[in-house]
């Protein structure tokens, strides 16, 4: 399906990573947004409550972080498309949402501008210590999925994945950026609407007394119906069985909970995306997302100076982790370095995918500010020494 020409901004602009996410959402579908104010993503929806009046959306401050996240799942259940935007404080507060998001299938996109913490923390200064909170901070067994981009350009392009991987698998989709990429300025690209591809919403065909709200097939992916359309549904955070409707019992419970970890699980590999840079002869790889990625591309350059056969991983997909791509390089270089703007997060990820078999140095940075390439450089030397 491509995207409605009238929430596509074509053309070639200069515009920050907050506002390129609104316009990746426009193009994406997006017509209903909640929100609370928060730095540094305020941004996102200031433009989204400028722009929604030319496209048909509605956006709605809330009075707090809580309201948002649950407005949205109400705006996905009446037929929209959804997203609700923050930083890592109000996400914190959104998490009990994500949990209900996740059982009850709903898509839906959050978009957390990180910034340095915990609590309030760095509230204008850049940081990547969500990441595990994006991955489990809600309780409970279920799968999200995430994504970083490291520029203003991926904002909008990447943003557009998120909505489309939200529809195909009805899951939580969390939108990484990072204070830098929100707030730095560069070319962007959007091209026209017919060249965007859209996933639409998977509405049922069946008529009212032949569907059953989570009745799936081999793809483990039930469709939708929206409020008004003459469906009797119940949609509930509690376990429920095929038909919507609470069925509290082990059996239910482990076949529910299963298949909505499965969903995500069972894809993962097609799931994989990532930048490969100079991968072909590497002895060391750098694994990196965001801003950080940007700037280890210095160290790179610095080590290849110097003969050592440095190539970089950039996540563009976080969650699920690329296992499988991890895996497959412990058995062929002489270590990874995981430089990242917390005290290490996805290094553990690294270190449990690489299982001993080398060396996994991380680079940590309590964020505040980016990492000087020196430091990455200089780790990078310690695996050859």
């Amino acid at each position: 399906m491509k995207a409605d020409p009238k929430g596509v901004l074509t053309g070639t602009h200069f515009l920050d990573g907050d506002h390129a996410c609104c316009e990746g959402a426009l193009a994406a579908g997006c017509r209903f947004v909640a929100g609370y104010p928060i730095t540094p993503s305020t941004e996102v929806v200031e433009r989204i409550a400028a722009r929604f009046p030319h496209v048909g959306g509605m956006f709605v401050q809330m009075e707090d972080e809580i309201a948002s996240s649950i407005a949205i799942l109400g705006g996905a259940w009446a037929g929209k498309k959804v997203m609700t935007v923050t930083s890592g404080p109000g996400l914190s507060l959104m998490m009990e949402h994500v949990g209900l998001a996740a059982i009850s299938e709903t898509p839906c996109v959050f978009v957390d501008v990180q910034r340095g913490g915990p609590s309030t923390g760095l509230p204008t200064m850049p940081a990547q210590a969500d990441i595990m909170q994006a991955r489990w901070g809600s309780h409970g067994d279920y799968e999200v999925i995430a994504l970083s981009p490291n520029s203003c350009q991926e904002s909008f392009d990447l943003t557009i994945t998120a909505f489309n991987l939200a529809e195909e698998y009805r899951v939580p989709v969390m939108f990484m950026l990072d204070e830098c990429v929100g707030h730095m300025l560069e070319k962007v690209v959007i091209p026209e609407a017919e060249k965007i591809e859209v996933t639409p919403r998977n509405f049922t065909k069946k008529k009212p007394g032949e569907f059953k709200l989570k009745e799936t097939d081999d793809s483990m992916i039930p469709e939708m119906v929206k409020a008004g359309d003459g469906y009797n549904i119940h949609v509930t955070g509690l376990t429920h069985d095929e038909r919507g409707y609470p069925n509290l019992t082990p059996k239910i419970q482990d076949q529910l909970v299963r298949r909505i970890c499965d969903k995500i699980r069972n894809n993962a590999d097609k799931l994989y995306m990532a930048e490969e840079i100079m991968m072909d002869d590497a002895d060391i790889v750098l694994v990196a997302f965001g801003i950080t990625s940007r700037v280890s591309m210095k160290a790179i350059d610095m080590a290849r100076e110097k003969g050592i056969k440095v190539g970089m991983l950039r996540l563009q997909i976080i969650w699920p982790f690329p296992e499988t791509k991890i895996r497959e390089l412990s058995e062929k270089i002489k270590g990874f370095v995981v430089p990242e703007m917390n005290l290490g997060q996805i290094v553990l990820e690294v270190e449990r995918c690489a299982a001993g078999k080398v060396p996994v140095v991380p680079v940590s940075n309590a964020g505040g500010a980016v990492h000087e390439p020196e430091d990455i450089f200089n780790a990078i030397q310690g695996i050859v020494k």
